[in-house]
């Protein structure tokens, strides 16, 4: 399988967390990391713009498609060793409704999370 490229905001503790937790737990080439204030990604991705990967991460798929946010949540826990089961969650009943209203939470209060938890 193709490497997925991950658009994150290299910003975000919580964000650069969960990168470093995705590498560690991603089968070996599934995915390129790029961040989303690096010139390489203005390069490479012109069409998503700063303020689109600022909102919500970006994930390019090898095909060419574009997933956002709770979108793309699936399609990086298939390419997880051990963690891939839970991709199945995201077809449950009402998860539809409630992906969406969680990421939008976590990716706007994201800065006062990573705050939060440096405290502890």
């Amino acid at each position: 399988m193709a490497p997925a490229v991950l658009i994150y905001d290299d910003a975000c503790p919580v964000c650069r967390a969960g990168m470093r937790w995705v590498a560690g737990c991603a089968l070996p080439g599934r995915f390129e990391f790029v961040p989303c204030q690096s010139p390489e990604r203005r390069r490479r991705f012109p069409s998503i713009s700063e303020a689109a990967c600022l909102q919500a991460l970006q994930l390019v798929l090898p095909d060419g498609r574009l997933l956002a946010g709770d979108r793309a949540i699936p399609e990086i826990l298939r390419r997880l060793r051990r963690w891939h089961w839970l991709a199945h969650l995201f077809a449950l009943p009402g998860v539809a409704l409630l992906a969406p209203r969680l990421y939008g939470w976590v990716a706007r209060n994201r800065y006062a999370l990573s705050c939060a938890l440096a405290r502890r």
